[in-house]
């Protein structure tokens, strides 16, 4: 069963961060609080821990997996042929509740990507996700704390019940204002919203000139 350790949301914890961190070095799956609820966080290069995302959420093997990236130099280290629209739309939200689907690079395992070759990359607001990335010096798998096809837990009780057998470690802290991530794809020649969120498809609309 899962270890839930309590966490600041304003100012994590540097210890319980790092603590965190080497959890996902040794190919464990934790659960965090984001801006968009609670996630499963995992090593997206350890196939052993990519399995384990799937297995405890009973995900469909062709879905491929969101990630959490720090910066946009980080995700075009993921990702090729990034339109200029990557670019406006991530220096314009991010950090925040916005999901990009791009074009996965050769690097990125298949199975992450749900042997697609397509990759939905975000920079969260939230602290703890932000101090965990920057500990690790590299992107997450970030998905839904959940088993598919049910409600996502916004308390680490919930994930605790849903998924607490196949978790080494829940951070606990309260989520002050958790929202729904609005996900585009621009990977087809007009980027398309395929999640309606927290950023409204007019918002984009606007923003890009279409």
């Amino acid at each position: 069963m899962a270890e839930v350790i309590p966490i600041q949301w304003d100012d994590p914890e540097e210890d319980k961060i790092a603590y965190a961190a080497n959890a996902i070095r040794r190919g464990e799956l934790i659960a965090v609080p984001t801006d968009a609820l609670y996630c499963l966080a995992a090593d997206p290069l350890n196939l052993a821990a990519v399995m384990k995302v799937f297995q405890a959420k009973s995900r469909a093997w062709d879905r491929s997996l969101p990630m959490f990236v720090e910066s946009v130099d980080q995700v075009a280290e993921l990702a090729q042929h990034l339109p200029s629209r990557f670019y406006l739309l991530a220096h314009r939200y991010w950090p925040g509740p916005l999901s990009i689907i791009v074009e996965a690079a050769g690097s990125v395992p298949l199975k992450v990507t749900g042997s697609a070759r397509r990759l939905a990359v975000r920079k969260p607001a939230a602290p703890v996700a932000l101090r965990l990335l920057s500990q690790l010096g590299m992107p997450l798998i970030a998905t839904s704390a959940n088993v598919s096809g049910y409600p996502t837990c916004s308390e680490a009780s919930e994930v605790l019940a849903a998924l607490g057998g196949h978790l080494s470690l829940i951070l606990d802290s309260r989520i002050p204002d958790h929202r729904i991530a609005t996900t585009v794809d621009v990977t087809v020649p007009k980027w398309r919203l395929i999640r309606p969120g927290a950023i409204t498809e007019e918002e984009l609309r606007d923003f890009l000139g279409e």
